[in-house]
């Protein structure tokens, strides 16, 4: 007879533990093992079956895994997590006798992270432990970026310390300087949350959001505690990252910061970068030409003479016995301009993306071009992205801190100039001339340098992600600018596409919905042009006057339906076609014997609009097509298995779903245009 298994001791009940059983065999803290399992990557689990796993009366809640929690009493943080309790329970006993002196000495052993800005202990163990390559880092670095650049630009308070901002500040900035060495940085969106950035390193894509520079308010429902855990680690991790980045192209980390720069609002211009990439990136330093020339004036000209004529006679061995196909060589040999395309090995097979040819480095986008902002523009996201693509001269105004190229406006280098501002000629006052506000920019006709273009801040955004400088009059001041579209986004085959004409993407359904409106909206402007005559002939003859109301009541009688009714009156006829006709037979065929009985002509049916025929033609063959198609996908839907169909059902849904949002936004567009092309006469 095998042993008698006991309830809780094998199978689920062993492989999951309640939270507080964790905490009890951990004897830590609640807050302190939150901390332990966010560093550790531990999370809670659901079981299957919870009355399998609970063995206590009462419903627990949280679970985890029992090897997670055995994995964690080997962590050297427990030790001083239990280091840190025993010390605050001598500083608690301490006051609570009234010895003020015991209690300082042991304050002064205590780690407070608020006051002097050093943690009580490190996580460096825990990076190596989580992340064994240096790719598995950066492919966890989205989230990390996105915390810290969130921190760096919150106000200090209680539960976010000053010194913990400026850490995170720091370790930004520092990140932002090797992607302007390195070039990394590829593509940028302006959205309602933030600045979203995309930079590509060793291979990888990393994306992460940064907030604008706004005034935060901080709300008391956010548990600052557990985002700060986050941030303790992430901090720890992107400063791994910096110095791994730095090592990697030659640079010296961490960077010489200088404080009162700082303090002045340098930002990127506190700090200094060194090393040999670094030199590499800017002009070549006067040093190293006169070391080039040494080398060449250190070469014997004897022996140059004696290599000189060794290599004329080998040329002339090889004239002699290179000339029978020296045309075909120079053939092969001449240089194209051509790019090798992918084909597929096979008919019918994936089509590859075939390489572009690009002229322009991305990298040097900006090279050429010296730069001045405005007072008004955000002068960090220009600043980084500007440097970031080869622009090495940006000036701005003094007010917005230090580290600028030049404050001079009237600088005769600048070539761009960002302004953000509404263009409001200069009034000539009666007392003088006007000052300058911060709502609008006063500008004279001659106080605009020539030479100078003048464009607004997406113009960058739109050049960076196109890797092509735009055109500058589209971005000129005071122009409606183009839609800033994502460069996140790709656009699918059939869905609506912002660069594409709405003529070119739309079906003919909608196509012809729209012309209809069209034509309702031009009836009812004739309308009212009729109706602003009638009113203005109100001193005619009482006769006139007849004619003209008779006149109104036919136009009413033919065109005096509102654009609802006429909808309707579409879908009646569209369903109904085949008795509409009918019925106009046998009208047309009693009006014949009338005519035959009263000796009169037979009256004509009017002639039907040529374009509304061919509508109505359209109409129905868009109607019978529509109807074919959905009788060949019912006998397709028949042939297939139950889960096959439910699979189709399913992508049907999701398809149709797609489709229906798409035309929403196609509606939207088309409102649009059609209330520009309405203030456009104005």
């Amino acid at each position: 007879m095998g042993r008698i298994k006991k309830k809780g001791q094998a199978g689920a009940a062993k492989n999951y533990i309640t939270r507080n059983q964790a905490i009890k065999k951990l004897q830590i803290s609640l807050p302190d093992f939150r901390k332990l399992c966010i560093w550790k990557g531990i999370f809670p689990r659901e079981p299957n079956n919870r009355k399998k796993v609970s063995k206590s009366s009462t419903a627990s809640t949280t679970f985890y895994y029992s090897k997670d929690i055995q994995y964690l009493l080997h962590e050297p943080l427990l030790q001083k997590f239990r280091d840190q309790k025993a010390l605050e329970k001598k500083i608690s006993r301490a006051l609570g006798r009234g010895d003020v002196t015991d209690a300082s000495r042991l304050e002064r052993n205590a780690a407070r992270p608020e006051k002097t800005g050093k943690p009580p202990y490190t996580l460096d163990h825990l990076v190596r432990e989580r992340y064994p390559t240096f790719v598995d880092a950066l492919r966890d670095l989205d989230d990390a970026l996105s915390m810290l650049f969130l921190f760096a630009n919150l106000p200090s308070t209680s539960s976010v310390p000053a010194k913990m901002i400026a850490r995170c500040e720091r370790l930004c900035l520092e990140f932002q300087h090797y992607l302007i060495v390195s070039q990394s940085l590829r593509k940028s969106f302006l959205s309602i949350k933030g600045i979203y950035y995309q930079a590509t390193i060793q291979g990888e894509d990393i994306l992460w959001l940064v907030p604008y520079k706004f005034n935060q308010r901080i709300l008391g429902d956010i548990d600052f505690r557990i985002m700060g855990t986050f941030v303790q680690f992430y901090m720890t991790l992107l400063k791994f990252v910096n110095f791994r980045l730095y090592s990697s192209i030659g640079l010296v980390y961490p960077p010489k910061f200088d404080a009162k720069k700082d303090e002045l609002a340098a930002e990127l211009g506190a700090f200094t970068i060194e090393g040999k990439h670094a030199s590499a990136i800017q002009d070549k330093p006067a040093e190293e030409k006169p070391a080039e020339e040494a080398s060449k004036k250190a070469i014997d000209p004897a022996t140059q003479a004696a290599v000189n004529k060794v290599i004329k006679q080998l040329g002339k061995v090889d004239d002699k016995t290179s000339n029978g196909d020296a045309a075909g060589a120079d053939k092969e040999d001449q240089p194209t301009d051509t790019i090798d395309k992918f084909e597929p090995a096979a008919p019918g097979g994936d089509v590859l993306p075939q390489p572009t040819y690009s002229g322009t480095d991305p990298g040097t986008l900006f090279a050429n071009c010296t730069f001045f902002l405005s007072r008004e523009t955000p002068r960090q996201p220009l600043e980084f992205l500007l440097k970031a693509f080869g622009c090495k001269r940006v000036g701005w105004d003094a007010v917005l801190g230090e580290g600028a190229y030049t404050t001079d406006e009237r600088d005769p280098s600048i070539t761009h100039q960002i302004v953000d501002r509404p263009v409001v000629a200069a009034m000539n006052e009666e007392n003088g001339d006007g000052e300058d506000n911060q709502t609008s920019q006063k500008l004279g006709a001659n106080q605009r340098l020539p030479g100078r273009i003048y464009v607004q801040p997406q113009w960058i955004w739109d050049s960076v992600n196109d890797e092509e400088l735009k055109p500058a009059d589209l971005y000129a001041p005071g122009a409606q600018l183009p839609p800033h579209l994502s460069p996140f986004v790709q656009s699918t085959a059939g869905g609506y596409d912002p660069t594409i004409p709405l003529e070119d993407q739309q079906p003919e359904e909608e196509a012809l919905a729209d012309s209809d409106d069209e034509e309702d909206e031009d009836e009812e402007d004739d309308e009212e042009e009729a109706e602003n005559g009638t009113t203005a002939k109100k001193g005619e003859s009482a006769a006139d006057s007849m004619d003209v109301d008779d006149a109104d009541e036919d136009d009413e009688d033919f065109g005096g339906f509102s654009g609802d009714e006429q909808d309707e009156e579409e879908e009646e006829a569209e369903d109904d076609a085949e008795e509409e006709e009918e019925e106009d037979a046998e009208l047309q065929r009693q009006r014949e014997l009338i005519a035959e009985m009263t000796g009169q002509a037979v009256p004509q049916k009017p002639a039907q609009n040529t374009r509304s025929k061919a509508k109505a033609d359209a109409r129905k063959k868009l109607a019978a097509q529509a109807k074919e198609d959905a009788e060949d996908l019912d006998r397709a839907r028949g042939m297939l298995s139950k889960k096959k169909r439910k699979l189709h059902d399913q992508m049907m849904y999701t398809n149709n779903k797609k489709s229906a949002e798409d035309q929403k936004l196609r509606e939207k567009r088309r409102r649009l245009e059609k209330q520009k092309q309405r203030k456009a006469p104005a």
